[in-house]
């Protein structure tokens, strides 16, 4: 599994990779190409490079030679397709030679400011000291590729040949009559000729002399692709305050997570946002509270951190300890699926059976929202208990936000605190509402879920005789 394929299911954590500040196109396919990481010592490498990072970025005395190798990355070409034509044997072109040249001084001059850092074996680039000198035989030190006279011995004479005869010709061809041009100009063609075979063949034999040098290059630009993802990674973790988790084998918890997304979203609109604590265990976990309470939030932000933390990402919280698993599956938001002629609750419940198939052979972090909230009630609770009976049984992570009460289950229950008069300072109106809403988590023993709708409603000004007869049934 790539991140490519993770990128579209949830908008939070696209957000999240849109923000990373890349330098090149080889970067960006790197990045797309990342690989979902279920092996700890892999998670735990990448986390212990982009700590390497930080710590250089929060050096000034580090701000030369980063900014050596953040220039080069802005130079840096994703040559991939022909670096594989190369790998084939296929004859490289003059462009395609300067574009291996090129990549092969950025390596060069990267690798310096590495040393420098004291982090080449970390950032592992090849050394590409043999290809550049192939390519740059006159020792000019530039990226700039030209087929030096020093390629053959040939050239440089038919070279300066042609040079004087074209000069001849510019100089007398007002006095030239028809025959005597003509002979001119086919000398000319003839020079121009011989000076094409050699350069063609100067050509194919430096594309011969390079294809064992092919890995390499790829190798090389893989690297330097990877060191883009890694500044990237590092400077978001630190604009963003994100941080290093630890790895943990018996559950989750996070201190002061958040939704980047939304945390943005509320600083612009000078709106308070509230991080949350929460940890999660193996089986069930049922989060209750009222509407506007941020209980989906909850099951979105906390998907989108363990997709990044097993991405070889920071985690959007103060502090984390995260457990590793196989995927994250979400359940959340409208299911429905006109392609199919399906409906809401056909989608959503194909999707959650799907689901428990899986749980059953895979440890997975598990994200469902207000299961069957579209269906009768009466059924719809039984749908709920069956869903958290059998995912408490299997070996997952899992969080079930609903608004069904008694249902029965022992499973671990966490309830937001939800609407609280006095949190703010302001008089309460429909359009501050959301000022009063504390979103911190509690754990919940009852088997209740909580009715704040009416008083929401009588908040928010909807009709008066509507509320009066919904409570008076409600009694």
């Amino acid at each position: 599994m790539l991140l490519r394929d993770k990128l579209k299911e949830e908008p939070g954590f696209q957000y999240i990779i849109e923000g990373l500040e890349l330098m090149s196109t080889a970067g960006k396919r790197r990045l797309l190409d990342s690989p979902w990481l279920t092996q700890a010592d892999a998670i735990n490498l990448e986390l212990d490079n982009l700590s390497t990072i930080i710590a250089l970025l929060n050096n000034e005395q580090c701000n030369r030679p980063v900014g050596i190798i953040r220039h080069k990355l802005m130079e840096l070409h994703d040559i991939a397709t022909t670096l594989r034509n190369l790998q084939h044997h296929m004859r490289m072109n003059e462009v395609e030679l300067f574009e291996i040249k090129q990549l092969s001084l950025l390596c060069i001059e990267a690798n310096k400011a590495a040393e420098t850092l004291g982090i080449r074996t970390m950032l592992n680039i090849p050394d590409l000291q043999e290809p550049f000198q192939l390519l740059d035989p006159d020792h000019t030190g530039t990226p700039n590729f030209y087929i030096y006279d020093s390629y053959h011995p040939q050239l440089g004479p038919i070279r300066k040949e042609l040079k004087a005869q074209q000069a001849y010709l510019d100089a007398h061809e007002q006095e030239m009559d028809e025959e005597q041009r003509g002979r001119q100009l086919n000398l000319i063609s003839d020079l121009f000729g011989q000076q094409e075979a050699l350069q063609q063949q100067v050509v194919s034999q430096l594309s011969d002399r390079l294809q064992p040098m092919s890995q390499r290059l790829i190798d090389a630009l893989e690297q330097m692709a990877y060191t883009d993802l890694l500044f990237a990674k590092a400077t978001q973790a630190i604009e963003w305050h994100f941080c290093h988790p630890t790895l943990s084998s018996n559950g989750t918890s996070y201190h002061n997570l958040v939704n980047a997304r939304l945390q943005h979203r509320n600083k612009e609109l000078n709106i308070r946002y509230q991080p949350i604590d929460i940890d999660l265990h193996h089986g069930v976990c049922f989060i209750t509270g009222a509407n506007m309470a941020g209980k989906t939030v909850v099951l979105k932000t906390v998907g989108i951190a363990q997709l990044m933390v097993q991405f070889g990402m920071y985690a959007p919280a103060e502090e984390a300890s995260v457990q590793i698993v196989d995927d994250v599956v979400f359940c959340i938001g409208d299911e429905q699926n006109e392609m199919n002629g399906l409906s809401s609750f056909a989608s959503e419940i194909i999707k959650i059976s799907n689901t428990l198939r899986y749980a059953a052979q895979s440890q997975l972090l598990i994200l469902i929202d207000e299961p069957a909230r579209t269906t009768n009630p009466i059924e719809g609770k039984a749908i709920v208990q069956s869903i958290g009976t059998l995912l408490d049984q299997r070996n997952s992570l899992t969080l079930i936000t609903t608004h069904y009460s008694q249902l029965g289950l022992s499973c671990r229950r966490l309830r937001v605190k939800g609407f609280v008069e006095g949190m703010a300072d302001v008089p309460l109106t429909p359009q501050n509402i959301n000022r009063f809403m504390d979103y911190s988590l509690q754990p919940d023993t009852s088997d209740d879920v909580p009715q704040e709708a009416l008083r929401i409603a009588t908040i928010l000004g909807c009709d008066n005789e509507m509320l009066l007869l919904a409570k008076q049934l409600l009694q």
